[in-house]
């Protein structure tokens, strides 16, 4: 069974095997935790980026899609960057599902990886507007169903979310207990 735990501190910091990255669909870095990963990562990330973009990802990732590189510098085996979707109230639906299909693929690339632990940020809920709250039932609700289905396979042991700020990790924490599917740590 796969835990979910909830910590505050720097995604870049995680010594996990996959770290999420909420990416930009160019994949080639940007503000926030794309940006703190690509500096702190180092060239080797934005490199497998680039071959990408040459490759399968001509016109950029798809929001709500999800892919893999090596993690570089950082204290992680790989990066799975995913790209959110921004808030709009008026196409609520269509970007929810969007969001949770950020949380899905990246547990299907960290399945086919191999990867035993992945560290989350909040995707979509900086620069991208979405409310905290909903972007926390979105992210957790979506983790628990996936991990607990019986077909979801791999030996995924732990899906951290890393949450920067004490705000941010209390709405998670606050929604984690209401949908009772999270642990601390």
């Amino acid at each position: 069974m796969t835990r979910i735990t909830l910590v505050e501190g720097d995604i870049t910091e995680q010594q996990v095997d996959a770290v999420v990255n909420a990416a930009n669909s160019s994949l080639l870095g940007g503000g926030g935790v794309d940006g703190a990963i690509h500096r702190k990562g180092g060239p080797q990330i934005l490199e497998e980026c680039r071959r990408l973009r040459a490759s399968q990802y001509g016109r950029g990732l798809r929001t709500g899609q999800a892919v893999a590189t090596t993690a570089g510098d950082l204290p992680a085996r790989w990066v799975i960057h995913t790209v959110g979707p921004v808030y709009l109230v008026e196409e609520y639906g269509e970007r929810a599902e969007l969001l949770a299909s950020c949380y899905r693929e990246s547990l299907r690339v960290a399945v086919e990886l191999g990867a035993r632990t992945v560290a989350f940020p909040a995707v979509s809920a900086g620069v991208y507007g979405w409310p905290p709250a909903g972007a926390a039932r979105i992210a957790l609700g979506t983790v628990a169903e996936v991990t607990a289905d019986p077909g979801f396979g791999g030996g995924l042991e732990e899906a951290r979310f890393v949450l920067f700020g004490r705000e941010t990790y209390e709405v998670f924490e606050d929604v984690g207990r209401e949908l009772g599917s999270t642990g601390r740590e």
